[in-house]
């Protein structure tokens, strides 16, 4: 049974240590075939990018030319090579892990990767090359690209940028100054691309950039106009990322019987799946990363892992209240509510960033389905929707959306309290500290927001309180027979006897307050349908409440 590659980016040691790999070489041959030599290919964190990368080098490499048949042999790409294996010396960039905390530091650490980079190629190839690490970061790769002119006049380069706007993206969640500077026309960075660009008119003749989002092409374009954006490419949809089939084969590599796969695969899906990148794709793809690492921690000890993410990869996707805060207004709580409570957007999908623009409700939405956010879902007249892919991402939300929350009331709940809820929930099937709790929000909310306040504002309120109720699945909207009950909390674990829970909501405007009995007998009606249903009845120790809010004050009841 071959290890799974949880971590390992470097394709030669994955297949020198005896890893499993979904084989994505098809794909080299795909690239290849393209009209354009040079190519833009954007994915979100996580996805797998830096790997692929390392599949290119090791693949176009000339020094690896007596490693290919061991490489490659049991893939796509080794048993129908191109004409252009092994023919290029390769100049690998990585851009990641730059500190960014001033504008001297992030231009420090560009400058020591190009520094790095540049030794590595020019041990590798035995060049005749002196760095100078005193001069200017876009001189040094001048310098190179005329020395290997002179030297390897017959010979080609393929560069390969990993990661090329990492410190770009961190800079502009917390300091667009700065951002700005260094992408301006005079700036380091875009002079650095000048020369790469001035380059592929000499011996560079392929590139392929790989990135999280379009920051700074737009900043760059007049510096660097020559790569062609393949990231929503309907044929390279699946080129990172797994499919459904793939995901299987991996589980059957590692001996997980039929039954069991069963048993997980829901799991995963409703998890880590739902990515599409192309209008066109035809197939949704799961995050890859956070497959392998549940099937990890399932393969050590044959149990569903407690934390269906790993914190490094939580950690990464946390990042989302800095590209939130670049939208002001509210727009930005208009799109929060729209996501979180599962509605769709329909957007045009901006293909580069312009830092000197005001980010508007467009480009927001546009920066979120680039950082894996949100998905597309569909088409409608010429534009994607959008909306959240999976559970993992729609926690995240619901924890940025309560943190926006608490900013607006001015209120810090503790871990001590959502303990409490939970034990009140979990063994005695009662919601009184969670309705506290949102009470206590409703109070100190100021007129303001109430005059945009509705049913659907209220329930994102539990709804994000709930999703911090670890041992639950909430449902928002569950389809039951057709029929769509607000909330519904599920114990992850049944067999532990624990409470579920079943909400239905009603709001009223405050002059409405009259109407409370009516809105009750209502949403007692409502749930009591739902009640009905196979799928409800199935799951035990159901309690159903109703809750009707006007204004600021919640009316509970509890439905027999």
């Amino acid at each position: 049974m071959k290890k799974l590659p949880y971590g390992i980016s470097n394709y030669e040691e994955l297949v020198e240590d005896g890893y499993y790999y979904v084989d994505k070489t098809k794909y080299i041959e795909k690239l290849e075939n393209l009209m354009e030599k040079r190519i833009m290919f954007l994915r979100p964190r996580k996805f797998g990018k830096t790997l692929f990368t390392s599949i290119l080098e090791n693949y176009y490499d000339i020094k690896k030319a007596d490693k290919f048949d061991k490489l490659y042999e049991d893939t796509y790409i080794g048993k129908n090579p191109t004409k252009l294996k092994n023919s290029y010396h390769i100049l690998r960039f990585n851009f990641s892990g730059i500190d960014t905390s001033t504008e001297e530091a992030t231009m420090k650490g560009f400058k020591s990767k190009v520094i790095v980079a540049i030794k590595v190629f020019v041990e590798k190839y035995g060049l005749d090359f002196y760095i100078n690490e005193e001069d200017e970061t876009e001189n040094i790769l001048d310098n190179l690209i005329k020395a290997f002119s002179i030297q390897r006049a017959e010979d080609k380069i393929y560069v390969i940028i990993d990661e090329y706007d990492h410190f770009a993206n961190e800079l502009l969640g917390f300091n667009t100054d700065q951002f700005k500077s260094l992408v301006s026309k005079n700036g380091k960075v875009r002079k650095w691309y000048e020369i790469l660009k001035e380059g592929t008119e000499s011996v560079i003749d392929r590139i392929f950039i790989t990135g999280v989002a379009p920051i700074t092409l737009d900043s760059l374009t007049s510096g660097f106009n020559i790569c062609s954006d393949k990231t929503t490419d309907r044929n390279l949809n699946e080129m990172l990322g797994f499919t459904e089939e793939e995901l299987i084969q991996i589980m059957e590599s590692q001996n997980i019987s039929k039954e069991k796969q069963k048993e997980i695969l829901p799991i995963m899906k409703e998890n880590y799946d739902g990515y599409k990148f192309s209008l066109k794709a035809s197939e949704d793809l799961y995050n890859s990363n956070m497959c392998l690492y549940f099937l990890k921690e399932y393969v050590t000890y044959q149990e569903i892992p407690e934390q269906l993410v790993d914190m490094n990869i939580a950690s990464d996707y946390s990042k989302i209240g800095k590209m939130l805060n670049l939208c002001k207004g509210e727009n930005r709580e208009d799109i929060i509510e729209k996501t979180v409570s599962g509605e769709g957007i329909l957007t045009e999908i901006i293909q580069k960033f312009n830092p000197s623009m005001e980010f508007g409700e467009t480009e927001l939405v546009s920066m979120l389905y680039y950082l894996g956010y949100l998905t597309i879902t569909g088409e409608k007249l010429g534009r994607a929707e959008l909306k959240i892919p999976n559970k993992v991402m729609k926690e995240i939300y619901s924890a940025y959306f309560l943190k926006m929350i608490e900013q607006q009331t001015q209120i810090t709940i503790e871990l001590k309290e959502y303990n409490e809820i939970l034990e009140e929930i979990a063994l005695e099937g009662k919601i009184d500290k969670a309705v506290e709790m949102l009470q206590k929000y409703l109070k100190n909310l100021s007129n303001r927001d109430f005059q945009r306040f509705d049913e659907k504002y209220v329930k994102l309120i539990f709804y994000s309180i709930a999703m911090n109720l670890k041992i639950y699945n909430v449902k928002s909207e569950l389809e039951v027979e057709r029929e769509y009950p607000d909330i519904v909390l599920i114990p992850k674990d049944r067999s532990k006897g624990y409470n579920a829970i079943m909400i239905e909501f009603k709001y009223l405007k405050k002059s409405e307050e009259n109407k409370v009995e009516e809105k009750q007998k209502e949403a007692r009606e409502q749930i009591e349908k739902y009640a009905a249903t196979e799928e409800i009845k199935e799951i035990e120790k159901m309690n159903k409440y109703t809750i009707v809010v006007v204004n600021d004050k919640v009316y509970m009841e509890k439905v027999k």
